[in-house]
Parts: C-alpha cells; structure tokens; sequence
C-alpha cells in the first residue's frame, strides 16, 4: 500500500491482496516500508494523464537501483477511485484515494448536521465504486441521535451509524466495517470527528486532535491524506475538505435514490419537475413528503455533475488534438528530411 506526499511514494512492502510478488525470494529486497521517488516510466503515464499519479491506498509497483535508489514504475490496476473535481475550479479532477472498500461520510451532531454536505460527500462515495457510509459523531452530546440516523438512514438509502469516540458508543460497528482486511476512507469537513474516530478504532493516540474554534468551526489537524492499519484493515484519513465539488453526474441517483424513485411515477419519461402536469416530485414537495431544500441540492447537484463532465470531455478531446498534431508534426519532419546519401 502506498502514501504520497508531495511527489515522494512511502510504500509498505507487507503482503496484501493483489499486491505484485516483485523479486520474491530475493535477500536484498527490503521489508517493512521505503520512500520512493517516481520513475521515468510512470512520470511518462501521468503526463499522458494526470489520474495515473500513485495516491493513498495504491499498489504500485517498485524497482531497486544499483545506487540503491528506489522508483515507482507503474500504479496496479485499481478496484475503485475516489475522486471530487479540483478545488481550483479546473475541469481536472483531484484524486483522493484508491482501492477502498468502504467510503464513510462523517458529519458530526453537533452542530445539527449539514444535509446539504452529506449528499455532495456520498455522491464522491457511490461514484468511487465503493460502499458509502455515514457516519455521525459526538452522539453522547446529542440525545435524539438515533432517531437523527434512522432518519437519514431513510433518507440517503445506506447504512448510518450514530458514534461516540468518548464513550464508545457505536464504535464495535464502524470496527465491522474493516472486516476482512477491507480499507475505509474517511471523508468530512474539520472537527468532525474523523481523528479522533481513528484513534478510538486503534485503542491508540494514532491522530492528533484539536478543539473546535469558538464559532464552533473546526481545525485543520491532519493536513497529509495517511493510511494507518486498524480494527484488522485500513482506515484512510486525510484533511478536512471545504468545499467539495461534484466531478461526475455519476452516484447522484444514487444519493437521492428517493427523487429517483419519485421521478419514475411522472407523467413523462422526460420530465423536468418545474411545471408539468402529473410531476410526482412536485406532488411530494406540495405534499410535504420531500423537502424544497433536498429537491433544489439535488437539481444544484445534477447541474454541477453534468457540467463537469462536459467540461472534462471538452478537454480531453483537446488533449487528444494537440497530441495528434505533436505526432503528425514530428512524421512531417522525418519523411521531409532530405535522404542521406553519404559521402562521396
């Protein structure tokens, strides 16, 4: 498994599923975890494209130098990609994790938790290809805290578990979700908990924790995305996101899985849910079973998936252009290059 931080690779050579036995046998090849820089090979694959970079949770291959330097040459196929569209407004995405089994929304109970943010935050889940969870903190500050996760539990149609990290409450079912060696990602905003989560799991001070700030905003405590082993797997903690953006439309039916149940009893196949007639989803929000605010972050969150994806699309296929014409160009120099005839 590997960690990246700012282009250097730690890998840990321990055995694990899918892991290539490179060398095995070989006395010289070292245990226990190296740092490794990127090889010519894999810097060649992420010029061609940016999501070939190793990440958190990644198996990768490793080649041993003479100078004894160590490289990564190739990132192993990968079982799920977590990803969310880059902060800076670009049309490339930033990628998060690979190869998790679990991803776990966090969201704390105090303050009242943001339903806006859990929906961004399970769609990056159900779009990675893994199962989504959520997660609610601090539940020894919160009496009505299982009733607040059966509701979402309804809601967001995946497993909600209501935690304490202080006294414990909860926490012998999130250490069930790392059965089988199986790695889980933690996604929230700072201060929600998901540090000291981690160190509940371990039985460990794995994690620094910090107090919430006085307007009851948290701290940024971990500021490197890190792979740690707990509980018999893998948890992956990583900085506290503030905004998230959807890079995919991807998930989204996933996440409102009851509009899309509603927006099957339309009238039309092709329904918009502003002014038809026979609309079920505007029948529901005038009956009160669905929320005005639910219904405009899931129209917010289609409209942002979608966009992105055309963006995307528009780039790559500029991408694609430009390499054609660096290719044609460089056979236009070889065939219009004068033949050699040697000397005389």
């Amino acid at each position: 498994m590997v960690r990246v931080d700012r282009g250097i690779a730690t890998v840990d050579l321990g055995p694990g599923e899918n892991e290539p036995a490179t060398d095995v046998g070989d006395p010289s090849v070292p245990s226990g975890t190296v740092r490794a820089s990127w090889g010519g090979s894999l810097l060649a694959a992420v010029h061609d494209d940016p999501d070939a970079a190793p990440t958190t949770g990644d198996r990768v291959q490793l080649r041993w130098w003479p100078d004894e330097r160590i490289t990564v040459e190739a990132v192993c196929p990968r079982s799920t990609l977590l990803t969310r569209a880059d902060a800076a407004g670009t049309t490339r995405r930033q990628v998060l994790a690979a190869n998790v089994d679990v991803v776990a929304v966090v969201e704390g109970l105090l303050p009242e938790p943001n339903h806006n943010r859990i929906a961004r935050l399970l769609a990056l889940a159900w779009a990675s290809g893994a199962q989504p969870v959520v997660i609610l903190t601090k539940a020894d500050l919160e009496p009505e805290a299982q009733r607040i996760a059966t509701e979402l539990q309804t809601l967001n149609a995946c497993p909600v578990h209501a935690v304490s990290s202080a006294d414990g409450e909860g926490i012998e079912q999130i250490r069930a979700l790392f059965a089988g060696g199986r790695t889980v990602a933690l996604l929230g905003p700072s201060g929600a908990g998901k540090s000291s989560l981690v160190n509940a799991l371990s039985g460990d001070n794995l994690m620094r924790v910090n107090a919430l700030r006085q307007d009851g905003k948290g701290r940024h405590t971990t500021v490197t995305r890190e792979l740690h082993p707990v509980a018999g797997g893998y948890v992956i903690d990583g900085p506290g996101l503030r905004s998230v953006g959807v890079n995919t439309a991807a998930g989204l039916d996933e996440t409102f899985a009851d509009i899309t149940a509603l927006a099957e009893s339309c009238r039309f196949g092709d329904c918009g849910h502003s002014v038809e007639p026979g609309c079920a989803v505007i029948g529901a929000i005038q009956s009160g079973e669905l929320t005005l605010e639910r219904f405009e972050s899931y129209r917010a969150l289609v409209a942002e998936g979608f966009r992105q994806e055309v963006r995307r699309d528009a780039r790559l296929r500029h991408e694609e252009l430009r390499k054609r014409k660096v290719m044609h160009k460089a056979l236009r120099r070889q065939y219009q290059k004068p033949p050699d005839r040697g000397r005389w």
